[in-house]
């Protein structure tokens, strides 16, 4: 069993259209969508945003529904100049920016793990789902909804990832982010959260994230439409590579 999670809905409408076989649970205020999806038997849950309510969350995916891998989903935020408006970037490692238990631990570390980062796990058949995506990726997105937002020629970047519990809007926290965390290229507010539990329960996890802004003084877009039209076809051709 396989746990997919988003932290918005619209980020994985387009798989919940393609699920069969859809029995729905209830639980802490989630729905929790169980069915198969390219043969594959999983559940599908948006988190909602955040590090507690995805960790949560993923805590009930393990504990309630016996996956034995989970794959987050969904958008963020360039802080690295190389990124582009729909590029996708494959999680390597994960850092929580905005953890700091010093004097006990080391900045960023986290207690009791000792662990600055945790590294995900399958990256290496997900690089490859979303290399032939990409070469594809027409035939899931609409040219009219890619020239919206200036999408052209997308790549994928096997990359670090940093998560906190802000929105980053603004070129003063990125370059403060980019001194923190060099090696982090976006920015969100989950993927750390999950990576840790994933961790503690030796769950294997990746990391799916696909720039919609520049995290910047001009990160502005209707995140609504793009969660729905780009980031969760995206994840709809990424999967069905990654399941075949």
């Amino acid at each position: 069993m396989i746990g997919i999670i988003s932290a918005m809905q619209e980020e994985i409408q387009a798989l919940l259209n393609e699920l069969n076989n859809v029995t729905t649970t209830e639980k802490g205020m989630r729905t929790y969508y169980s069915g198969i999806l390219f043969n594959k038997e999983v559940v599908l849950v948006f988190s909602r945003w955040g590090k507690v309510a995805s960790a949560a969350t993923t805590t009930q995916l393990i504990n309630d529904f016996n996956v034995d891998e989970i794959i987050f989903t969904g958008v963020a935020g360039a802080i690295n100049k190389d990124l582009n408006i729909g590029d996708v970037v494959i999680g390597k490692y994960l850092f929580q920016h905005d953890l700091n238990a010093s004097p006990f631990y080391k900045k960023f570390e986290i207690p009791i793990l000792k662990k600055k980062f945790l590294e995900t796990k399958n990256s290496q058949k997900l690089i490859e789902a979303t290399t032939f995506f990409l070469n594809n990726y027409n035939y899931y997105i609409k040219d009219s909804e890619a020239a919206i937002f200036k999408i052209t020629n997308p790549k994928i970047v096997f990359g670090d990832i940093a998560s906190g519990d802000q929105f980053i809007s603004s070129l003063k926290k990125i370059k403060k982010l980019n001194k923190m965390l060099p090696t982090a290229i976006c920015v969100e507010m989950e993927g750390a959260a999950v990576a840790q539990i994933c961790f503690e329960y030796e769950i294997p996890f990746s990391i799916i994230r696909i720039i919609s802004d520049k995290a910047n003084d001009n990160a502005k877009i209707d995140f609504s439409r793009f969660a729905n039209t780009i980031a969760s076809n995206y994840a709809l051709g990424i999967l069905k590579n990654y399941f075949a």
